[in-house]
């Protein structure tokens, strides 16, 4: 750090820790954002690097951390890093979305002060705009327990990143170019595991020890299956919700998911595949990576293990057994607080139906027929300073209207502290994948066909696992349970992401009249100000 930046982030810290109590760790991060050459596919491609590093560097904390991460933007273009499932309590300040920060400039820096507060888990963070996600700019995010907070098995003797994603040859820019242009994206070249091509990682263990794998699917769209030549997968956590323990041969995850399996090293000493595949598609993508033996006498060999490929029942059922441990601690001794989320009243249903049009002769993509545009100030930053006509309030429906797509300033509206069931309506070909900031929710149930009120008896009203990504399969719906408990500006948006970048997104206001610091922290000394809130104070330090 510069001696100005210490100096500064010092300040921010000695102003943080009178909001969240002086007695939680800070952790100082300081990130080169660049552009740079890079071959993940064989071919030479214009990358985005941190600190020189294709993917990132992992993020290591334990819950409650303060994070004081300092991004320096040494690229071409306007850029902001989202943190995808920490929940930035109080604090969507610090989201990094185009909805409530503005970009970093080029050659300015700009420092996210966030804490971890009360999650633990497995998440990954990303560059959020101008399709940057396509170059790369992401890693691994981790948040461990806290020491005297039990774990529901044994210390692994090892913990890995795994980031797995689909990938194009073409750069960002030739990419985001075609979407500009009203178009499709085509079908992606290829699938990385972090960052690399087939057999290009290696993850070293040791016979007769277990390590835990933190995977998460980091790509543009496709789902994808992961499995490991003649072992199993033993499921422990999902997005921060310690699992009952099952095991696997193949486990999918679906774009913005991220979960940890536990892998026993229980084989004779070699080298064997670990296999990732595209899911429910014409055309099937696999690459592989290495799992090496320390001890190995042989390269990997045999066939590559075979995965599921268009079956959707497989994977409904396999998600279906995705149940919460009740029994284990979270990142309190009590995960379930003093309630149980299937013993509370709801009071309010938002049914979300996703679609693919033109609009003024452009693909576009939408949510109950609208299609997000951004407006020329962040929400967040307009809802404080009170600046009209960026955006209104039910500029988006509860229910899916059936009427023709159209563009729009899309923010729904919501009360602090209410329970709701949201449905998300898939009436597409496509499995699409949704994620809320700010929340985990209770995926409560998911089934074929049209929701109705009577697909309420069939919902899972005792452990359903509690993550912030869900997918909705094919001609489909999805339901969750949502406590409203997190004042702020929040987006919930498609992971498919060119259809994010076309429009497939909102803005959920979660507002607390009393406007009091114990509901939401005051807007960041340093926050940047952009648009119509240019030339506005913030606040004194």
């Amino acid at each position: 750090m510069t001696l100005n930046t210490a100096a500064f982030a010092l300040l921010c810290c000695l102003s943080l820790s009178i909001l969240v109590g002086a007695d939680n760790p800070y952790r100082f991060f300081t990130w080169n954002v660049s552009f740079g050459d890079i071959y993940p596919l064989g071919v030479r491609q214009q990358g985005i690097l941190i600190n020189g590093q294709f993917p990132g560097p992992d993020i290591y904390s334990v819950t409650n951390d303060n994070l004081i991460i300092n991004v320096h933007n040494s690229l071409s273009e306007p850029f902001l890093i989202s943190w995808n499932g920490v929940q930035q309590r109080r604090n969507s300040w610090e989201d990094g979305v185009s909805g409530t920060n503005c970009p970093i400039p080029p050659g300015k820096n700009f420092t996210y002060i966030l804490q971890v507060k009360d999650q633990i888990g497995s998440f990954f963070y990303f560059p959020s705009l101008y399709f940057h996600k396509a170059a790369g700019g992401f890693g691994g995010f981790r948040i461990l327990s806290r020491p005297l907070i039990p774990v529901p098995f044994s210390e692994p003797a090892g913990d890995y990143t795994v980031l797995i994603g689909d990938w194009y040859k073409a750069n960002h820019t030739a990419l985001r170019a075609t979407l500009d242009g009203g178009k499709k994206l085509p079908f992606p070249d290829g699938i990385l595991i972090n960052g690399r091509g087939p057999n290009g990682a290696y993850f070293t263990v040791d016979q007769g020890k277990t390590y835990r794998l933190r995977i998460s699917n980091v790509g543009l769209q496709n789902s994808l299956n992961i499995r490991i030549q003649n072992h199993t997968m033993k499921l422990v956590e999902v997005e921060g919700t310690h699992t009952l323990q099952s095991s696997y041969s193949s486990i999918d995850v679906h774009v913005g998911q991220s979960l940890s399996v536990l892998v026993t090293a229980d084989q004779s000493p070699k080298d064997y595949y670990i296999a990732v595949s595209t899911r429910f598609t014409t055309i099937i993508l696999t690459t592989t990576a290495v799992l090496h033996y320390s001890n190995s006498g042989q390269k990997v060999t045999g066939l590559i293990p075979g995965g599921p490929t268009t079956q959707i029942d497989w994977s409904l059922n396999q998600a279906r057994s995705f149940r919460t441990n009740l029994t284990a601690s979270g990142p309190r001794p009590n995960p379930q607080g003093s309630y149980h989320y299937g013993m509370i009243n709801l009071t309010r249903t938002i049914r979300l139906a996703s679609s693919a049009a033109q609009v003024n002769g452009k693909q576009r993509y939408a949510v109950n027929s609208v299609s997000y545009v951004e407006p020329d100030t962040p929400l967040k930053l307009a809802d404080y300073y009170k600046i009209g006509g960026v955006f209104r309030l039910g500029s988006i429906s509860d229910n899916p209207t059936g009427g023709k797509e159209y563009l729009d300033t899309s923010v729904m509206a919501a009360d602090y502290r209410v329970f709701v069931e949201i449905v998300f309506q898939n009436n597409e070909d496509i499995v699409q994948s949704w994620h809320l900031d700010g929340y985990n929710f209770w995926v409560v149930g998911m089934d074929g066909g049209q929701w109705s009120s009577d697909s309420r008896k069939g919902y899972n009203l005792r452990d359903a696992v509690s993550r912030c990504t869900t997918q909705v399969y094919p001609k489909s719906w999805t339901a969750v349970y949502l406590m409203l408990d997190n004042v702020g500006m929040w987006n919930v948006r498609t992971e498919y992401w060119a259809r994010q970048y076309l429009g497939q997104q909102f803005y959920l206001r979660v507002y607390s009249p009393l406007e009091s610091i114990r509901d939401e922290y005051p807007i960041p000394k340093n926050a940047l100000l952009c648009g119509r809130a240019s030339g506005r104070q913030t606040r004194p330090l």
